[in-house]
């Protein structure tokens, strides 16, 4: 009778480099696939955020025409929704809670008036780049 060795020793368990190599490459192709179109939708969503402060801001200078029967001077900006200016005597704000937000970016929105092409005001964000124009998701947005 043979007892069996007790030098033997029992197949090893674990992945071979073939296998491990074959992983990585799933994972990279993946990675490859989605995040492009994860970043593409963060870009959105910081438009779209963009857009509704500025459809907020756009209210709060509306408010504060029916006030004082004009808008803000350049000179005043938008703080003038959240601060009464020194000459402005039928201020009724503040038109907006708290302190007039940045843009998505971290940027202050530009707030000129009069606004460019006989608008009576013109805001915008910088947008991506932080710099005036740009194409693309570096784009100014306007209102």
């Amino acid at each position: 009778m043979t007892s069996p060795s007790l030098h033997a020793r029992p197949p090893a368990k674990g992945f071979t480099l073939m296998e491990l190599l074959v992983v990585v490459l799933i994972i990279g192709l993946l990675t490859g696939i989605v995040a492009p179109r994860l970043l593409g939708q963060i870009n959105k969503s910081e438009v779209t955020t963009a857009q509704a402060q500025m459809d907020a801001l756009d209210k709060a200078l509306q408010a504060y025409r029916i006030d004082t029967g004009r808008y803000p001077s350049s000179a005043q900006g938008l703080k003038a929704l959240v601060q009464q200016p020194p000459e402005e005597t039928r201020w009724r704000g503040p038109y907006m809670r708290g302190d007039i937000p940045p843009d998505p970016w971290g940027m202050p929105y530009v707030y000129r008036a009069p606004g460019n092409n006989g608008k009576e005001f013109e805001l915008l964000s910088t947008g991506r780049d932080r710099v005036p124009g740009g194409l693309g998701d570096d784009a100014d947005i306007l209102r």
